[in-house]
């Protein structure tokens, strides 16, 4: 239950998030400017920083990363059954799949380092560095072939994989950034955790999702349950520690990325579907991820 408690800083930042959008002169239109600071300035360097300082011992840490690379796949092979099962249409199913398997790394590594310190922090950073690009790749492939869009132009443009990519390479190479970048560096990656989840809470919306009920149930569903618990039963039987455990059960139940709206909207997609959904996780997330880090406690 302690852990489940450590979370309830980090969640209050997201209703902090959505009073002040609804109650103060802050306005969508001014976090819609913060959220793109956050997305492509802020987080960036705190993805850069942290894969690029972090220690990786791939030797201690392999059965968590293939943990989560399998949890990674199982969400998007569980995603993409919608298709088959409730048949949406493309538009919707394009939009919309993405949210069953990507995750929001804002809460994720603010809720790792409530948990674990540097360490869970550092563990959190190598699971984003690990699943983001894939998790990416699927998302705008997804909605590449429903739109016009190329795939690589869009890999290309994506912020979080650039920095994430530039730290691990940099990392395996050696390549380390003079104290003074660092320092640079780790103060615009701690201004994007508060930032970032206060801009999660105040893009909460739950409008322009008629018609589309079945498939949001079903994708947040696989996001918030099927994940966590495919990670909680597999990784009582792998060599993790404690917190490795933690780290990649908390992984498997975040609510997905906001940044799927933007993508949504960018590639000609359901814009207002995948809002309602991301936040109609957020929302329910505030009661599961407690609960499956209890179960792991």
């Amino acid at each position: 239950m302690s852990a489940a408690l450590l979370l309830v800083p980090d969640f209050s930042l997201i209703l902090i998030g959505w009073l002040l959008v609804r109650y103060t002169p802050f306005d969508r239109g001014f976090w819609a400017g913060v959220e793109r600071l956050v997305y492509f300035v802020l987080f960036p360097a705190l993805l850069l920083q942290s894969t690029n300082s972090a220690r990786f011992d791939f030797s201690s840490t392999s059965a968590m990363l293939g943990l989560a690379v399998a949890t990674m796949a199982f969400g998007m092979a569980t995603g993409y059954l919608v298709k088959f099962v409730l048949r949406p249409n493309p538009v919707d199913f394009a939009s919309g799949v993405q949210t069953a398997f990507r995750f929001n790394s804002y809460i994720g590594l603010a809720l790792a380092a409530r948990l674990g310190g540097g360490e869970g922090l550092a563990l959190m950073a190598l699971v984003v560095g690990i699943t983001v690009p894939a998790c990416n790749v699927v998302a705008v492939w997804a909605l590449a072939r429903h739109g016009e869009s190329k795939l690589l132009r869009e890999l290309a443009r994506n912020p979080l994989i650039l920095a994430t990519a530039t730290g691990l390479v940099t990392n395996l190479l050696g390549l380390h950034p003079p104290e003074v970048v660092a320092m640079t560096l780790n103060r615009l990656g701690s201004a994007s955790t508060a930032l970032g989840l206060m801009t999660v809470g105040a893009g909460l919306q739950v409008s322009g999702a008629t018609g589309a009920l079945g498939p949001m149930a079903w994708w947040t569903g696989v996001k918030l349950l099927a994940m966590p618990c495919f990670a909680w039963v597999v990784g009582r039987y792998l060599p993790l520690t404690t917190l490795q455990y933690q780290i990649v059960v908390l992984y498997a139940s975040l609510p997905t990325a906001s940044s799927a709206y933007i993508l949504a909207v960018r590639m000609g997609g359901n814009g207002p579907m995948v809002a309602a959904t991301i936040s109609a996780m957020t929302i329910a997330a505030v009661l599961t991820t407690p609960l499956w880090l209890v179960l792991v406690s």
